[in-house]
C-alpha cells in the first residue's frame, strides 16, 4: 500500500521565538490528503445532484472543508478507546464510587448522518485498579467520533471501561438531543433521549440509587 501523505494547518507551541509572545494553544489539524480528495469528489457531485453549481463563489471551498469536516468528526474509527484507558491505570485501594459527570457528548447518528449532542455520566466502583480521570472523557469521544447510535454509544463505553479496570461496576447514563427528530421527522425541538447501561454493584437498587442522585445534583 502507497504511503498517504498527511496535510496539516496549524500549530501547538509553548515556546517564544525572536522576542514573540509564546502561544499557549492554536488548533492544529491533521488529515489524511487522500481521503480528503476522494470525499471532496462526493461531496461535489452531491451538491451537483441537489441542483447548486459547486463553482459558485460561496459554494468554491465547500467540497474540501466538508471533506474535512467529517475526517474529524469521525476520526474515532481510528484510535482504540482501550489503549487510551490502559495508558493510565494505577493500582489504589480505594473502593468507593468515582463519578465523572456532564461531559460533553458529540456525534452522528447513522441513520441521517445528523448529529446528537448532549453529555454523558460515567461512573465505576474499582476493585484495585483506577484510571487517569481525563482518560473516562477521552473514551467517550473516541466512541462518540463515530457512526453512531445512543444506545450502542452507551454500551461501548460502559463494556470499555469493565474490561480494561475490571471494576466492581461500572454505570454510564447519556442525555441527548438529536436533530434527526428536531430538524425533520417528528420535528420535536425539546424532546431528549436518556439511555443507561450498568454492570456489577450498579445493578443493586441503592448503589444505582446513589449514582442517579449525583448526577441529579446542582452544584
Amino acid at each position: 500500500m502507497a504511503e498517504k501523505k498527511i496535510q496539516s494547518s496549524g500549530l501547538r507551541t509553548n515556546g517564544a521565538a525572536d522576542g514573540v509572545p509564546p502561544k499557549l494553544y492554536e488548533r492544529r489539524d491533521i488529515y489524511d490528503e487522500e481521503t480528503s480528495e476522494a470525499l471532496s469528489e462526493h461531496v461535489e457531485s452531491i451538491l451537483e445532484i441537489l441542483g447548486e453549481d459547486p463553482n459558485r463563489e460561496g459554494l468554491a471551498d465547500t467540497p474540501d472543508r466538508v471533506a474535512r469536516a467529517y475526517q474529524f468528526l469521525m476520526h474515532g474509527y481510528a484510535l482504540d478507546p482501550k489503549s487510551i484507558l490502559q495508558q493510565a491505570v494505577f493500582e489504589e485501594a480505594y473502593d468507593e464510587m468515582i463519578l465523572v459527570k456532564d461531559i460533553e457528548v458529540y456525534s452522528l447518528c447513522e441513520h441521517h448522518m445528523l448529529p446528537f449532542y448532549g453529555k454523558a455520566h460515567v461512573a465505576y466502583i474499582p476493585d484495585g485498579k483506577i484510571v487517569g480521570l481525563s482518560k473516562i472523557p477521552r473514551t467517550v469521544e473516541v466512541f462518540a467520533r463515530r457512526l453512531q447510535v445512543q444506545e450502542r454509544l452507551t454500551l461501548q463505553i460502559r463494556n470499555a471501561i469493565d474490561e480494561v479496570l475490571e471494576p466492581m461496576g461500572t454505570a454510564v447514563v447519556i442525555e441527548a438531543k438529536h436533530l434527526c427528530m428536531m430538524m425533520r421527522g417528528a420535528e420535536k425541538q425539546n424532546s431528549a433521549t436518556t439511555t443507561s447501561s450498568v454492570s456489577g454493584e450498579f445493578d443493586e437498587h441503592a448503589t444505582r440509587a446513589e449514582f442517579m442522585r449525583l448526577i441529579g445534583a446542582t452544584e
